[in-house]
């Protein structure tokens, strides 16, 4: 089927006024909410941080200054690496990479449960269940976690009562309170692909497999994963690009030693007053998410319209 064909398609199927208000809707939201900041951005990364009166004279050429910066961290210490910022970039990556399997695991059983175990108005309960919660602003259900990992908050305190530790555990500083709060932050978005998935699988396969002695592990491992790896694969792919890319929970549930790369891209715009280096880290994150994300679609044998579906 060619383009042409398709068009037309699309067109019969929703008619002539939906389709074109589709088209327009689509075209506007990646155009001009997506695709020309990120194009704008990345030219400004390119920039010097010049001030308002001289742009756009002499001075105001493109440089590669600002990725130099990051790798180096002065242009000229030629030998040396840009250690802090460095660390901190690969060390949010796997943080990220790390929330993203935390939540596979703990979405896989609920969205199985969701998909072929519960039926009529318990399913509706669960699946409000989980809903409803995020109705929260996100910032209060951040501080919401950071008082529930406190030294003196319910956490501890549960665990003092059984006997587990005689003193309050620090969850704020080892960065416990910030994994779980990014892994809550993201959890639906890792259960619903992982459910449209799983819900279209025929039960009759697991039966199947099931007459034929498999055990639960083989059935899972060999009949409902591989047929739910596009939606593990678009899952993953949200959770953790919007885990790399998060700011309020690492300002909130952070430690004194948990600095997350997008704090440092909020220190050069805000703190720093520097937008183009600001830009150029934002582009970094940006284009090593992306390659990540493909890298593992490439490893797992994945396409992106199988994603999209």
């Amino acid at each position: 089927m060619n383009i042409a064909q398709s068009i037309r398609e699309f067109f019969l199927r929703n008619g002539m006024v939906l389709g074109l208000y589709l088209v327009i809707a689509v075209t506007f939201w990646i155009l001009i909410l997506i695709v020309l900041p990120q194009l704008y951005m990345l030219d400004f990364s390119f920039s010097k941080n010049l001030p308002p009166a001289k742009i756009g004279g002499p001075e105001d050429v493109h440089t590669l200054e600002h990725y130099e910066f990051f790798i180096r961290g002065s242009a000229q210490n030629t030998a040396a690496f840009n250690v802090v910022d460095l660390q901190v970039f690969f060390r949010t990556l796997l943080a990220a990479a790390f929330v993203t399997i935390f939540d596979l695991a703990l979405c896989y059983p609920i969205a199985y449960y969701m998909a072929h175990v519960a039926q009529g108005g318990w399913a509706r309960l669960v699946v409000l269940s989980l809903i409803i919660p995020f109705w929260v602003n996100e910032i209060l259900r951040a501080f919401a976690f950071r008082i529930m990992f406190g030294s003196g908050g319910v956490i501890n305190g549960f665990l003092i009562w059984l006997g587990i530790v005689d003193e309050p555990v620090d969850f704020i500083r080892e960065n416990v309170a910030l994994y779980a709060g990014l892994g809550y932050a993201f959890i639906l978005l890792m259960i619903f692909p992982l459910y449209n998935a799983v819900e279209s699988l025929d039960k009759n396969q697991i039966e199947a497999a099931r007459d034929l002695g498999s055990p639960w592990w083989r059935i899972h491992w060999r009949v409902v994963i591989p047929f739910a790896k596009p939606g593990i694969t678009s899952g993953c792919t949200m959770v953790f690009m919007l885990s790399a890319g998060a700011l309020a929970a690492p300002q909130i549930l952070g430690g004194p030693s948990s600095l997350w790369f997008t704090q440092i891209i909020y220190q050069w715009f805000q703190t720093g007053n520097n937008w183009p280096r600001g830009s150029a880290y934002a582009v970094v994150l940006l284009a090593s998410t992306i390659v990540f994300v493909l890298l593992m679609m490439k490893i797992f044998k994945v396409r992106l319209g199988e994603i999209a579906r």
